[in-house]
């Protein structure tokens, strides 16, 4: 018996899943939901257990990196690629956010689905994409990594588009598949360049070779930069960045377990994962980390202006989701790798919420998500208001709410950042400091239109009722730790006020973050904090002004802004820009020039053209037959005339043929 078990056999946690995905797709079609309900709260429980235990080994066995190699999968000369995997304190963060928001997501499931036609097909997706996210997490390498990375596409395409019948369903899922595959091209060249350059792709041997390697100038495209380059462009698709930013709003058409689990607390956060795990290469890449910086500020804004203004709540979820994003690809740019996971974490605990507590209300309404035809819900759905406007104050940066920690260290780190000098960290902060503030000010004017103010639907058709216990329970789950989460990195300012978790990560990140929360002085992570905290306030103030107590006044203020807010409304017109550039010009070419021009005219044409002449020839030929003996016996006497003229008097000569013959 091994000493550590669960580190040994560490293959158990994804495996589960699986079997649970695999079981209920072949079986649960004849199953009751009781039985397929076991099946998948089961084995994502017992996954989540499982990584409980391994994260208990860890912490007993030092914390130090464990990897194990279980089977060589690609051996080829001197390269190999194997299903090894490995567990170090950011795959703890990441193991226990997958597999503990991915089993409370599945229990609310049970209780939204319950009357949807496909259920054991829902669980059977669900399950299968916990598989593959649990598999990029826990890999040892890019290879395997790559594996958990494109089958988390797989899995978001088909539960994207679960309810296929409906046009706009199937149209969110091809359109998710193809913008990731965009992504997903970058990514493979970056894995090709670092194998080219190292002849390696596993974590440990690729960074122990890089790390002797001199560090790239900024503005040099050196091997570095071009690698990390080519990862974030597989980052900015699966994690919705610009310009690959696209699918997600438009993933908001699959059911809402679905954008909970994958669209807030999961699967977009992989791309931040990458970036964090490839810290050894990106600290080498100035001009990289400076992008990545820009990306994320300009993402973080750019999304939040959007959010102002759209009426669907899930939509207003999902861009704000892209936003908070932004900040994590913000914080991973100006270095501070720990602020940038550790706001993965919160997000995942109040977007996850967020996004629940909103199928609630659609639950409540009988499927209405317009927040106009909502109003004076506070008082039916008591606890989903709770929760939702609980998830809302910690979005919105308050204290002591998880959000407010996670958004300080960001906020602190964009100031103090030197990447490209110290102008730049001040804009990159004043951009985020202005995100804070649209974010409180679209979140607040979310729960104002929906809990509170006049009630704005028929009571003869909508029968508000609040949602059953299977769906509350994990509400509150997830209320309760985006109050406390936050504290685990207590800024420096409060008494005895440690960044624990910034410590915990400190043996993967150490020697490479170059800002953070306890690098500033205490004085000046106060009065950025005050500032952020004044600045959420406004937000929430200004939305109470325009919708609760002057509610006529957002009305005239849409009607002087009109063209700012139709062009924030179309958002941007970028699916209508991508469309007349990208998508038009490609349909044009491949249906002109690919299929009518070279395929029917032609390879078609060239194919039917010999088999027309073919056919043409064998028709004349055959008017030959004509079965009358005297009309063969005409061609024989042809015939012969032709080849005595050859003989005699071809221009060779007929002496020389005559003598040829003899």
């Amino acid at each position: 018996m091994p000493k550590y078990p669960m580190l040994e056999y560490l293959w158990i946690v994804p495996l589960l899943p699986l079997l649970g995905s695999a079981v209920n797709g072949i079986f649960g079609a004849k199953w009751p939901n009781k039985i397929i309900n076991w099946v998948a709260i089961g084995s994502t429980g017992l996954s989540f257990l499982g990584a409980l235990e391994a994260v208990r080994e860890f912490f007993e066995s030092g914390r130090v990196l464990f990897r194990k190699e279980f089977f060589t999968w690609i051996a080829t000369g001197n390269f190999r690629a194997g299903f090894d995997l490995q567990m170090d304190q950011l795959t703890v963060v990441m193991v226990l956010v997958v597999t503990g928001v991915g089993w409370l997501i599945h229990i609310y499931a049970t209780g939204y689905m319950a009357h949807e036609g496909g259920y054991y097909r829902f669980f059977s997706y669900l399950n299968l994409f916990m598989f593959f996210m649990l598999i990029l997490v826990l890999a040892a390498n890019y290879v395997l990594l790559f594996v958990g990375w494109e089958g988390v596409g797989l899995s978001s395409y088909l539960l994207i588009g679960f309810y296929f019948l409906r046009k706009s369903a199937a149209d969110a899922g091809k359109k998710a598949f193809i913008v990731n595959r965009i992504g997903d091209f970058g990514f493979m060249l970056g894995m090709f360049l670092l194998f080219k350059t190292f002849g390696t792709l596993d974590f440990v041997q690729l960074f122990a070779k890089a790390d002797p390697w001199p560090a790239d100038a900024m503005g040099h495209l050196g091997t570095f930069t071009i690698a990390c380059l080519l990862l974030f462009m597989g980052a900015c698709g699966k994690s919705a960045q610009l310009p690959l930013y696209v699918w997600l709003p438009d993933a908001m058409e699959g059911p809402t377990p679905v954008s909970a689990l994958i669209h807030a607390a999961t699967m977009v956060t992989a791309g931040v994962y990458v970036v964090a795990r490839s810290h050894m290469l990106f600290s080498r890449a100035p001009t990289a980390m400076l992008a990545v910086a820009i990306v994320g500020c300009a993402t973080a804004f750019f999304a939040a202006t959007i959010g102002l203004v759209q009426t669907d709540i899930k939509k207003v979820l999902a861009y704000s989701t892209v936003s908070q994003l932004g900040y994590m690809f913000l914080a991973c740019g100006v270095g501070a790798f720990s602020a940038g996971i550790f706001h993965l974490m919160t997000h995942a605990f109040f977007k996850a919420l967020l996004f629940l507590a909103a199928g609630s209300v659609i639950h409540a309404m009988g499927g209405e998500q317009d927040m106009l035809r909502m109003g004076g819900l506070s008082k039916k759905i008591r606890w989903t208001y709770v929760t939702m406007l609980t998830a809302t104050l910690a979005i919105a940066g308050f204290p002591p709410f998880a959000g407010f920690f996670s958004k300080d260290s960001i906020l602190l780190s964009a100031f103090q950042n030197e990447y490209g000098g110290r102008n730049v960290g001040y804009v990159l902060y004043g951009f985020g400091l202005v995100t804070a503030l649209l974010t409180a000010f679209y979140m607040f004017r979310l729960i104002f239109l929906t809990f509170h103010g006049k009630q704005r639907y028929d009571e003869h058709h909508v029968h508000v009722h609040e949602s059953p216990d299977n769906m509350l329970a994990p509400l509150m789950i997830l209320a309760l730790l985006s109050i406390v989460g936050g504290w685990l990195a207590a800024p420096a300012f409060l008494p005895g006020g440690t960044d624990y978790f910034a410590k915990f990560l400190q043996p993967v990140f150490a020697g490479v973050e170059v800002a953070g929360a306890e690098a500033g002085a205490r004085s000046l992570e106060l009065w950025l904090a005050g500032v952020a905290v004044v600045t959420a306030f406004a937000g929430a103030m200004v939305a109470y002004w325009l919708y609760l107590k002057r509610p006529e006044e957002a009305d005239r203020l849409v009607k002087s802004l009109n063209p700012a807010y139709t062009t924030l409304l179309n958002k941007y017109y970028v699916d209508e820009l991508y469309d007349a550039v990208v998508v038009k010009p490609l349909l044009w070419i491949s249906t002109k020039v690919l299929w009518k021009a070279a395929d029917v005219a032609g390879i078609d044409g060239t194919v039917n053209g010999i088999a027309e002449g073919a056919t043409a020839i064998g028709d004349g030929v055959r008017h030959t037959q004509s079965g009358n003996t005297r009309s063969y016996a005409v061609w024989v006497v042809v015939g012969a005339i032709a080849i005595i003229a050859v003989i005699f008097f071809w221009p060779f000569g007929g002496k020389t043929v005559i003598g040829m013959v003899r």
